[in-house]
């Protein structure tokens, strides 16, 4: 891995916008010059892509929430191995859309499985890989939710298990990616119920240190 690896992560609720906010700061940094690669999790890989299928189908409402994290991290342990680390290490940018931050967040809070064994997972899939910076585009769930359902009614998406999760769950994972921010200093808050322009503008301030310009 080379000694100016830029990994950077995007996090936060359901319809918080960071998927959108990827692919613009994805675009500005190409224009730059950068060699950027764009990766999701769960997915990323064509392996990765079949579990986030299995995890995200709302038909699969009996996977219990052992099974859930399992999955999470066997969908990271191959992005890792097959895409972050080998992209890292030839001196790309990676930006990924979630990463071990989401499953402490969803699993470890919103599901009360505690963050000692996400850890312990994150040991062995991840490497030790932690984003160089996290972007945490925040929004309360009421405000993120309506604008999931409606993103999924348009495009008519079946992949809603997350999203169809009650209220007290995404009240959790909000407050707990809060809680995060105030944590960790890599991780920068960003107001995700303003414009999407001026939300790109606080996420391109974040990200220039970074890239040196």
């Amino acid at each position: 891995m080379t000694a100016r690896r830029r990994f950077i992560t995007f996090e936060g609720p359901e319809g918080s916008g960071k998927s959108t906010q990827l692919r613009m700061l994805a675009e500005r940094l190409r224009t730059s010059g950068l060699d950027v690669l764009e990766t999701q999790e769960p997915g990323g890989t064509p392996i990765g892509v079949q579990i986030r299928h299995v995890l995200l189908d709302a038909k699969n409402r009996e996977l219990c929430p052992t099974a859930e994290l399992l999955l999470m991290f066997a969908s990271r342990a191959q992005n890792v191995d097959q895409l972050i680390l080998p992209a890292l290490s030839a001196g790309r940018t990676v930006l990924s859309d979630r990463f071990t931050d989401s499953t402490l967040v969803y699993q470890g809070v919103g599901r009360g499985l505690g963050a000692d064994v996400v850890y312990e997972l994150d040991r062995i899939a991840c490497r030790g890989l932690v984003p160089d910076l996290t972007l945490l585009i925040d929004i309360d769930a009421e405000t993120g939710l309506a604008r999931a359902h409606r993103r999924s009614a348009r495009t008519e998406d079946s992949d809603t298990r997350m999203e169809d999760q009650d209220i007290g769950f995404h009240r959790r994972v909000r407050e707990a990616y809060r809680q995060l921010a105030a944590d960790e200093s890599r991780v920068r808050l960003i107001d995700g119920s303003q414009t999407r322009e001026a939300v790109a503008e606080q996420v391109w301030q974040a990200v220039k240190p970074l890239i040196g310009t």
